[in-house]
């Protein structure tokens, strides 16, 4: 069987079923994205920003995806000077209202990169900058930045952005232990501040005699047991949030009074659940447009992270749960998400083994993420997208919540980059391809990226193109 235009070598061309891949971008070739965003212009144009979190060049690249088979990267978007800012890079962006919002991030969590002796010296920025898209979407034009008043720190990481006067945050914050979420007006985006916030009880520092925290420290594994904002917080239309709060499992609050936040109701997954080598415990608590349901995720890992032997112990399940949250007070785990079908023809008896010769901490990364002010992506509420790290894109039937069926899956192929080549240098593991997060538009073509590589337009075909 003749390769397809999107093999990274003879044979090499990944698995697939029930998609046809249009196109393969790779970006500019010099730089790995985290997370996508999709933005439509009144004229009809559609593009694709996508954030460089921690790899060799940092910023937002924005390609032209208009024409879904001849997608066209545009360019590189530089937020700050790299020499000034080495250790600031852009985990996470969000696009509606033509606006361009930026999570800023410096010196903290896994790969920091430099000492953290020498932080104090180094220039950095933590929190969020504003763009605007609506004069030229290929040029975005800087309105204004947000500091979240924690320097060197992870800053901003996930967070929601709906359109309207109020960003949703992950955040640090100077008095508390982790991330919390906080609420940001950028009614004025050359001006904005925060207006509310929430935080587990646990976090306030203050609270607890001669407790002291370092903001700077690495999210290692016994930190990220611990009860943290990860987020994004997702608030409905109604006012109802629902936060995936690392350790402390999912938390629904009631912010229909932005100053003030409270909460409604918590559903814990630990220990049953989340691996010891994994990352964020509880990473994304996502409300299905339109239905009383809540998709929750305990994020899995890169196996690039892991040198060949280091993995000694048995690691818990990840997976994506349904939860019924009709009663906020009182959301319920009613289903869990099937394994990832595993290919005929994979080398490999399984994810969780693969590469590895051992378990690793397999499991779910970023969903597409459906928002009721952002009409140029796809607002189903019976389908669910999920990027699987290893396990690749899958596509879920989750009509009835309680009876979910898998119904596509695209694993890329394996991006052939010797680690002196990679975006992300030193990793000791090994080089397979990993899917980082994906984007329906509204006219249903999906946009998925990949670790150490560039992205990838898919449609939907056979039992899944419904």
């Amino acid at each position: 069987m003749a390769d397809k235009f999107y093999a990274k070598g003879p044979g090499n061309n990944g698995y697939i079923k029930n998609l046809e891949v249009l196109d393969f971008n790779p970006w500019n070739g010099k730089s790995g994205v985290f997370q996508m965003q999709v933005y439509k212009t009144a004229e009809g144009k559609y593009y694709l920003y996508g954030s460089c979190f921690g790899g060799s060049q940092n910023g937002v690249l924005i390609a032209d995806i208009t024409d879904p088979e001849h997608t066209r990267f545009v360019k590189h978007l530089q937020l700050l000077d790299p020499e000034e800012y080495p250790t600031t890079s852009t985990p996470k962006v969000q696009v509606a209202d033509d606006l361009l919002i930026c999570a800023m991030t410096a010196g903290s969590g896994p790969g920091a990169l430099v000492e953290q002796s020498e932080l104090m010296n180094m220039k950095c920025q933590a929190g969020i900058q504003i763009w605007s898209l609506k004069e030229d979407p290929e040029n975005p034009k800087y309105l204004g930045y947000w500091d979240c008043g924690v320097p060197h720190s992870i800053g901003v990481h996930r967070f929601m952005y709906n359109g309207g006067p109020y960003v949703y945050l992950s955040c640090e914050s100077e008095r508390f232990e982790g991330m919390i979420m906080r609420i940001v007006d950028i009614s004025d985006p050359t001006n904005p501040h925060e207006v509310g916030n929430w935080w587990a009880p646990h976090q306030f520092v203050d609270g607890y005699p001669c407790r002291t925290v370092d903001h700077h420290a690495g999210h290692v594994p016994s930190f990220m047991d611990k009860g943290w904002m990860h987020g994004p917080p997702f608030r409905r239309d109604d006012g109802i949030m629902f936060c995936g709060y690392g350790g402390d499992g999912l938390y629904v609050l009631d912010a229909t009074d932005v100053t003030r936040p409270h909460l409604l109701g918590q559903l814990k997954f630990m220990p049953a659940f989340s691996s010891h080598l994994a990352g964020a415990r509880t990473h994304t608590a996502l409300p299905l447009p339109g239905r009383d349901l809540c998709v929750v995720t305990n994020e899995g890992e890169r196996f690039q992270f892991f040198p060949e032997g280091s993995i000694k112990e048995a690691q818990a399940m990840n997976n994506l749960h349904m939860v019924d949250v009709s009663d906020p007070t009182h959301p319920t785990l009613i289903a869990e998400f099937p394994y990832p079908e595993v290919p005929e023809d994979f080398p490999y008896p399984n994810f969780n083994v693969m590469n590895l010769g051992c378990q690793g901490p397999f499991g779910p990364h970023n969903l597409h993420e459906p928002m009721s002010n952002k009409p140029w992506l796809e607002q189903r509420g019976d389908r669910v997208y999920c990027c699987y790290f290893a396990a690749g894109l899958r596509i879920y039937d989750v009509s009835d919540p309680y009876y979910i069926k898998e119904l596509a899956y695209f694993i890329p192929p394996n991006p052939n980059k010797k680690p002196e080549d990679s975006f992300f240098p030193g990793l000791p593991g090994p080089r397979n391809a990993m899917t980082e997060d994906c984007c329906v538009d509204d006219r249903g073509y999906i946009y998925v990226t990949c670790f150490d590589d560039g992205f990838y337009v898919l449609k939907r075909t056979g039992a899944a193109d419904n």
